[in-house]
């Protein structure tokens, strides 16, 4: 992970440590919403990672879809990201 990236994921972990466990466990899609931004800014990097995140954050309404969304790449691991 880059070194911005990695000071854009405390945020996140930060959200993980302190209000998920009052949140709850209903995220509409797998992985969770957290888990995916975490795996997005390590595989893309701090710019597209964290546009990534932000689009994925954009999705989970009452009137999205739900299910499993893997991160671009995630899918095939010899894939290089870009």
């Amino acid at each position: 992970m880059t070194p911005v990236a990695h000071i854009l994921a405390l945020p996140v972990r930060a959200y993980r440590l302190v209000f998920s466990p009052w949140v709850g466990h209903n995220c509409r899609y797998q992985p969770t919403c957290s888990a995916y931004a975490l795996e997005a800014l390590e595989r893309h990097g701090a710019l597209k990672g964290s546009w990534l995140a932000a689009r994925r954050i954009a999705r989970c309404h009452p009137f999205g879809r739900s299910g499993y969304d893997p991160v671009p790449g995630a899918d095939n691991p010899e894939e290089p990201s870009p």
